[in-house]
């Protein structure tokens, strides 16, 4: 990131959706840092309370520059995927500013959960690190996330496949199950990222369902 001169940075969030993220990030940054979020859907749906002083909201483009831009699942959902990347790589973010990204993985996993969810495609590793440099923007880290998920959810979109089975948004984003299982996956996630920051660390990309980079505008 490039704070000002009183270190405060200038976050944007796009799609930030319910704005959790964005609120769980701005007590973690410099006194008096803002983050924006960014979300066309706040133009039907009036946006979340404000949580914290800080935390703006708006469905219209902002203006940049912004010192950190998160682009968190939110590539896949742009049928123009590189134009789009490539305004806010330029109009957004500012020299020796820090994007993070992330992307579902594995186009041979697109099933009808991605169908419900609005999404246009996964993604490989090579093709997302192409969209990314195509942008302007130079690759720090990178890796695979959520690796314990990968084989169930091979195994889901083979079940769907065979059964035509078709998911509705709703039910995609819905949490089924009993509180203990919840719990314990909690605990597992929490493990596996673990996993992935180590295995980022040390260069070594290991699978998963979806894959991320901290990325910096040269």
């Amino acid at each position: 990131m490039s704070p000002d001169a009183a270190g405060r940075v200038r976050a944007l969030d796009v799609g930030a959706g319910d704005a959790w993220f964005a609120a769980e990030l701005l007590p973690t940054l410099p006194p008096g840092s803002t983050v924006t979020c960014w979300d066309t859907g706040y133009a039907e749906h009036a946006p979340p309370a404000p949580t914290g002083e800080g935390l703006l909201f708006t469905p219209e483009r902002p203006a940049g520059p912004f010192d950190l831009v998160l682009m968190l699942d939110v590539a896949e959902h742009v049928e123009d995927d590189v134009g789009f990347l490539a305004t806010i790589a330029r109009s957004l973010l500012a020299p020796g500013g820090t994007l993070v990204f992330s992307v579902p993985a594995w186009p041979l996993l697109f099933s009808a959960h991605d169908v419900a969810l609005l999404h246009h495609r996964r993604y490989t590793p090579a093709r997302a690190r192409a969209l990314l440099t195509g942008a302007g923007l130079r690759i720090e880290r990178s890796g695979g996330l959520f690796h314990s998920l990968l084989l169930p959810r091979a195994l889901a979109t083979l079940r769907d496949r065979a059964t035509g089975r078709s998911v509705s948004a709703a039910a995609a984003l819905e949490w089924r199950g009993p509180d203990l299982l919840r719990r314990a996956l909690e605990l597992a996630l929490r493990a596996d990222n673990e996993l992935s920051w180590r295995a980022a660390t040390a260069a070594v990309d290991v699978p998963g369902l979806s894959w991320w980079a901290r990325c910096r505008r040269s």
